[in-house]
């Protein structure tokens, strides 16, 4: 969330940044609801001391036995005013907190201007996509030609658009997972965090997910809980509310988690295979810094993710999201794209981001320095470390050969049992 002091005073700054977002706000509304807020304050304010002094003299009166019925009833006709007023406060209150709420966060200055994610930019491309003398497969008819998977058992059992493995194909799933945390955990230096998949409205506004985002929630019926779309969610708000000594910063957690999502408005897009799914597998991690730090942190963020790439030997992109294409919360986003053979594309395997003041603020997340008075806001950071179903389909596709068997990346044999290829 901005802040309203910043709001008020960049109002220009914030209708250019919108504008580049593709995104509006009321923020004429805004400007009077606010400034008609600030008036009752005022007014609110010189009633009350009127009232306090007047009291006073009421008590002098009395004491002495003089009549102060006058002003008993003038003071209770101030009451009365400060009543009735302070309902327009709430109501003024309100609506500038609701425009507040919605407002996106302003990209970063090294942000690419562009309306959509034909704006994106190539940041690095590392790797050489494999070569076949035969016709690539799409990693679904890979997965049901060696029987690891089966979306139409999954579809009777729950619905389109879930995931059930077989075998080995759950074998590397799971193997991917404890790849992925043990590199963040004893390479990296993340504190590994197992948290709740279900939580409330507060932690979901925390992040930025809601009020915005409900339509893409998976929500619980007679209960304000949803499932979470990303640990992002739950492992951010580990720190809600609280104030962090600054010399634990930057505090760094990985965390392990299904996610649900119901991506509303995406139907017709990437339904086959692994890649949009309503529940799948990730594994994520999330930053806590000081704010002079928290651009270096997150190129840490992103090495970190992309080391789980490179041992797998997956060819990649890395491009910096344009205004447009930016994400409501973030100020800078990198997405690392894996490539797809069948395809012939790169595919989003992770996005980190830098949210800087924006989470903290909704979370009241805060630090404090030795010997100084007062506390700062951290900034905060999150990325895919990887997503682990589409991991699956990354290695399939540029792994698989000829004869239909596919080979097991080395560096992930040893969570496999010492499997090193999976056959028809």
């Amino acid at each position: 969330m901005l802040e309203i002091k910043y709001v008020r005073q960049n109002i220009q700054e914030i209708q250019t940044a919108l504008a580049n977002r593709g995104d509006s706000a009321e923020l004429e509304i805004f400007i009077q609801s606010d400034e008609k807020r600030r008036l009752i304050l005022l007014e609110t304010e010189e009633l009350r001391h009127r009232r306090n002094m007047v009291s006073e003299q009421i008590a002098q009166m009395k004491k002495k036995g003089e009549n102060a019925d006058t002003l008993v009833n003038e003071m209770r006709e101030v009451s009365n005013k400060i009543k009735e007023i302070e309902k327009d406060l709430i109501i003024n209150q309100e609506t500038v907190n609701d425009i507040l709420i919605r407002l996106p966060n302003i990209p970063h200055s090294s942000v690419p201007v562009g309306k959509d994610e034909t704006g994106n930019t190539l940041f690095k491309k590392i790797g050489t996509p494999p070569e076949f003398d035969f016709q690539p497969d799409p990693h679904w008819t890979i997965g049901e030609k060696l029987n690891i998977f089966d979306f139409n058992r999954a579809a009777r059992i729950t619905g389109a658009r879930f995931p059930l493995y077989f075998g080995l194909g759950a074998r590397l799933e799971r193997a991917l997972i404890n790849f992925m945390l043990d590199i963040h955990i004893y390479e990296h230096g993340y504190t590994e965090i197992l948290p709740p998949f279900i939580v409330n409205r507060k932690t979901m506004t925390g992040t930025g997910q809601l009020p915005k985002f409900e339509a893409d929630l998976f929500k619980l019926e007679n209960y304000d809980y949803f499932l979470i779309p990303t640990a992002e969610v739950p492992v951010t708000n580990i720190h809600a509310t609280e104030i962090i000594e600054a010399d634990l910063l930057p505090i760094k957690y990985v965390a392990y988690t299904p996610c649900f999502r119901s991506e509303a408005g995406s139907y017709g897009k990437d339904t086959r295979g692994l890649i949009r799914q309503h529940q799948f597998n990730k594994v994520e991690l999330v930053k806590f810094t000081k704010p002079e730090t928290s651009y270096n942190e997150l190129e840490s963020l992103l090495d970190n993710a992309e080391t789980i790439l490179k041992r797998l030997k997956l060819s990649y992109q890395v491009i910096t999201l344009c205004t447009g294409d930016l994400g409501f919360s973030s100020a800078k986003t990198y997405d690392i794209e894996v490539w797809m053979p069948a395809q012939g594309v790169y595919r989003e395997i992770s996005s980190c981001s830098n949210f800087e003041s924006f989470q903290a603020r909704r979370s009241d997340i805060r630090y404090r320095e030795k010997n100084k008075k007062g506390t700062e806001l951290v900034h905060t950071l999150n990325g895919s470390g990887l997503a682990v179903g589409r991991t699956v389909a990354a290695i399939l596709e540029n792994y698989q050969q000829a004869d239909g068997s596919v080979i097991i990346p080395e560096a992930l044999r040893p969570y496999m049992g010492g499997v090193e290829k999976i056959e028809p």
